[in-house]
Order: C-alpha cells, then sequence, then structure tokens
C-alpha cells in the first residue's frame, strides 16, 4: 500500500513540472519542489502569478 502514494507523489510532481512549464516557470525546479511539498505545490503554481513586466 505504501508503494501506491510514491507513486501517486511522483506522479503529481510530473504533472506540476507540466504545470510550470507551461506558466514559463522552472520545469526542473517545481519538479523537485513538488517532491518535497507535493499538493502544496500545485497550489503555489496555480495560484501564484508573476508580475507583468
Amino acid at each position: 500500500m505504501p508503494e501506491d502514494y510514491y507513486v501517486g507523489w511522483g506522479t503529481l510532481a510530473l504533472i506540476n513540472a507540466g504545470l510550470a512549464q507551461s506558466k514559463n516557470r522552472s520545469r526542473l525546479n517545481w519538479f523537485l519542489l513538488s517532491l518535497l511539498i507535493g499538493p502544496l505545490a500545485t497550489l503555489f503554481i496555480v495560484v501564484w502569478d508573476e508580475p507583468e513586466l
């Protein structure tokens, strides 16, 4: 059963990397951050807007 959590957590990290790339952010940084904080990283990616120049 714990293996399921690892697979889900890793899948979420990959999804977050794709979301980050679509918002012109570093895919690798967000992938690694997602491995640490998981669903919170998803929230940050979706809610956090970059200031327009």
